[in-house]
This record gives structure tokens, sequence and C-alpha cells, in this order.
């Protein structure tokens, strides 16, 4: 178990950036569904979804962007930080077997608050952007 610090890390440079990827999951979906109790048909049901303008199943916006705290809270800024605020933009809707990439980079920081902003996007296997913010 890591044992919290009263100092804070020194912050990162801008142009700093980290990565993470992860391949969605039916049982990912599932599962979210689940513990946001969201059960949109066009997420869980694949009859209902393959009627929709996106032709099936998709995972949950909010879902893909949750993956950006995994790569807040270990990696950059990392252990110790606080998620204070993030704007979204949704621009792709992202399927079962996908594989997104979420990289994050530093783009400002305020020394006298010790805050680190970050543009965050995520992209999927083909390179396609399908969700930023900051």
């Amino acid at each position: 178990m890591s044992k919290p610090s009263r100092d804070l890390a020194p912050l990162p440079a801008i142009g700093l950036r980290a990565s993470r990827s992860r391949t969605i999951t039916e049982d990912d979906i599932d599962l979210f569904a689940h513990v946001s109790t969201d059960k949109n048909p066009i997420h869980i049901d694949e009859r209902y979804a393959a009627l929709t303008p996106f032709g099936g199943r998709v995972a949950h916006g909010i879902m893909v962007a949750s993956m950006i705290s995994a790569v807040l809270g270990n990696d950059l800024p990392g252990h110790g930080s606080i998620y204070l605020g993030q704007t979204l933009k949704f621009l792709a809707p992202v399927r079962i077997g996908d594989t997104i990439t979420v990289t994050v980079e530093v783009i400002s920081l305020r020394e006298d608050k010790h805050i680190v902003t970050l543009r965050t996007d995520c992209t999927n296997q083909e390179g396609a952007l399908v969700l930023t913010g900051e």
C-alpha cells in the first residue's frame, strides 16, 4: 500500500504526455451499465441497437471518458492527483472490440495552486479521435 505524503510532487513539464490503452469488451459495457444504472438499450441490447443509426451496440461515452481517470491517477500527474474537472466532446462511437488509447498532455500549469491542465484525447485502433477534452 502506498503511503500518502503531505509534500506535493513537482509539477510536470508542459508538453509531457502519458498514454494507456484498453480493448473494450462486452463485459466492460455490461458491468458499466450495471454500476451506472444506465440501461439505455443502445448499449446493452444488440437487436435494439442494430436498428439505430449506429447499427449495433456502442459503449457508454462516459465509460470511455472514465478511462482518462486511470491515466491521471496512475501516470500523469500520477498518484495523489485530484481530478477537479473535465470538458468532453464525444466525436465517434466506440464499439465492442475497439482498442481505445487515452493520451493526456500537459498544456498549462498554475504553480500557485499546483494545478495542471491537460489535453485529453481518446483514439481508436485506427487512430480516429473518438473523444477529446481538457
